[in-house]
């Protein structure tokens, strides 16, 4: 791959112009900014928050009002087909699969990853190797999901029988006697496969917040639970959980929102076939793919709408967390 100064230069040039720019803009405001008498006057709040509320503008609330439009027109976006894009959503077999697909990876990953995490971080808590223990667990979080599926790529790899397994999953399938098989092929076990590549990836997030809420249950309870005589598995469901309810609803409601989003993972390891596709990927096929705007911006819009009923339940959360705080 050859090197083309000029092209680099001019990249180059554009960045320096750029970071010059921001920083004459900055000056700028805080020149004028400083120049207000009372540090308390509300123009200072409106110049400093003028700029991110433009950029926010720009960047996020144009294009959610435009594929709101878009969704309501034809794959050409000249003629208005009305509510056409949505209903086709919920009648074409293949998008019915694909919402079936999302309601799977809903139920599943929060609830798997939650219970992982939860698991692991009973299990590990105060013991001698804690902090190797839960660093092995919390590893996958620092690989990005599209590594993540390169990863169970290879492990979930095929070769045929007389052939060299390149693929764990398949070469300890041979050692135990058994064929090998095309893991990512076979449907509907190819969509638990993929839904366990982001358990994998989630269970490190979800033992991290519930270990330091464990940490954080009052030793007196603990203490009082094991005087009145209570088992292990008694202090678990009658103080622990109860104890750290908050945190696993944090945990469980976090993780539903980043799986209903899920793309990377699906797109890298099957791109959606044979069965496994997801709305977000789907809302790039039709968007980007297929020049069917119309139905890729239907669907960003109900992704959008399964989305924002959990924010809304987690911003409330928060605000009585805080309350009860005070």
């Amino acid at each position: 791959m050859s090197f083309d100064f000029a092209i680099e230069g001019e990249k180059l040039m554009m960045l320096v112009y750029g970071i010059i720019g921001f920083a004459a803009v900055m000056g700028l405001l805080l020149l004028a900014l400083g120049k207000v008498d009372s540090p308390k006057d509300r123009w200072v709040a409106i110049g400093f928050l003028a700029p991110a509320g433009i950029l926010l503008s720009i960047g996020l609330i144009y294009p959610a009002i435009r594929t709101l439009t878009l969704s309501f027109f034809d794959s050409s976006s000249t003629s208005f087909v009305g509510l056409d894009n949505y209903v086709w959503m919920f009648t074409h077999a293949e998008t019915r699969e694909t919402l079936r697909n999302t309601a799977l990876w809903v139920l599943l990953v929060p609830t798997l990853s939650t219970a992982v995490g939860l698991l692991y971080a009973v299990l590990v808590d105060r013991t001698r190797f804690e902090s190797f223990a839960k660093s092995l667990i919390f590893m996958p979080m620092a690989i990005s999901f599209v590594g993540a599926g390169i990863i169970w790529s290879f492990v979930y790899a095929y070769r045929p029988t007389e052939s060299d397994q390149i693929g764990l999953a398949n070469q300890l399938v041979v050692w135990l006697g058994g064929e090998p098989q095309q893991w990512l092929l076979e449907d509907p076990w190819n969509t638990m496969f993929l839904i366990a590549v982001l358990v994998w990836i989630q269970a490190g997030f979800a033992m991290v917040v519930l270990s330091a809420a464990i940490k954080a249950i009052p030793s007196e309870i603990t203490e009082a639970a094991r005087l009145d005589g209570v088992t292990s598995s008694q202090m678990f469901w009658r103080v622990t959980v109860p104890s750290i309810r908050p945190a696993l609803i944090v945990v469980l409601v976090t993780i539903s929102v980043g799986t209903l989003k899920v793309f990377d993972v699906v797109r890298t390891m099957t791109g959606g076939q044979f069965r496994t596709s997801v709305i977000a990927n789907e809302m790039y096929n039709y968007a980007f793919r297929y020049d069917e705007d119309g139905k890729g911006a239907a669907l960003a819009v109900f992704l959008f709408l399964l989305v924002t009923p959990i924010v809304f339940y987690q911003v409330r959360l928060v605000r009585q967390r805080r309350k009860e705080a005070r």
